[in-house]
């Protein structure tokens, strides 16, 4: 289950499609998309963490943009290789670090009322590591060559949750909004989590046949990263 209609999906994706065109007649490099939108998720990590909330916003939502192009280009452009889905993966990790580092910052330096510091900090924390394990079970239960895009919390869903209300209110009074957000994150990504490990155990209670089979296919996620998927979330 995801939060994000399909219908809203499949409309923006229609939208980026004269952009994804014109860079693919470019020959721009699927490479390089994904090193742009690292640096402004990097940006954006910034910026909320000394307290330019909205301009984190508004940054995290164009790295989104980046996140959703480059993969497509590569695609459409016959640009995918193994070293472009390892690129794009390994970086993702990176930028998602940097986006919730910056905002455990904003919550030390004053942006919640101190009673609430150390549990903030928590929040970001688990969001984060949660986070990270909801891309990768995805990326090993791929690898072990089984469909794992299930989950309340994919990566468009977390940009989006976390970017459209802080674009709007910016951090809320005492920056309640965001430590709001950040808790509902971290809970949705813990619940994906169990919603992927949950999901690949019946996929493989289907008989040792096919999991010998599913383990021959991609014993490590390497395989996975193999077929240039692309996005990770």
């Amino acid at each position: 289950m995801s939060l994000i209609p399909a219908p809203i999906r499949r409309g923006f994706e229609r939208l980026l499609n004269p952009l994804v065109e014109r860079l693919i007649a470019a020959r721009v490099n699927p490479n390089s998309i994904t090193t742009v939108g690292t640096a402004v998720l990097v940006g954006s990590g910034v910026a909320y963490g000394f307290g330019e909330v909205r301009i984190g916003a508004g940054l995290l939502l164009a790295s989104g943009v980046c996140d959703m192009l480059d993969g497509r280009v590569a695609r459409g452009g016959a640009g995918v290789t193994k070293f472009g889905a390892f690129y794009d993966s390994t970086l993702d990790r990176v930028g998602e670090s940097a986006l919730f580092g910056g905002i455990a910052l904003y919550f030390v330096l004053g942006g919640v009322p101190d009673r609430l510091v150390i549990t903030a900090l928590v929040l970001s924390f688990v969001a984060l590591a949660a986070g990270l394990i909801v891309s990768y079970a995805r990326a090993r239960a791929e690898g072990l060559g089984l469909d794992c895009k299930v989950g309340m919390a994919q990566r468009a869903e977390r940009i989006l949750g976390l970017g459209i209300p802080t674009l709007l209110f910016a951090a809320g009074p005492d920056g309640l909004l965001l430590f709001a957000i950040v808790g509902l994150l971290a809970l949705a990504a813990v619940v994906t989590v169990v919603q992927r490990i949950h999901h690949v155990y019946r996929a493989t209670r289907t008989g040792p046949a096919r999991q010998t089979q599913a383990r021959q296919r991609s014993p490590e996620i390497g395989e996975y990263l193999s077929k240039g998927s692309g996005r990770d979330g």
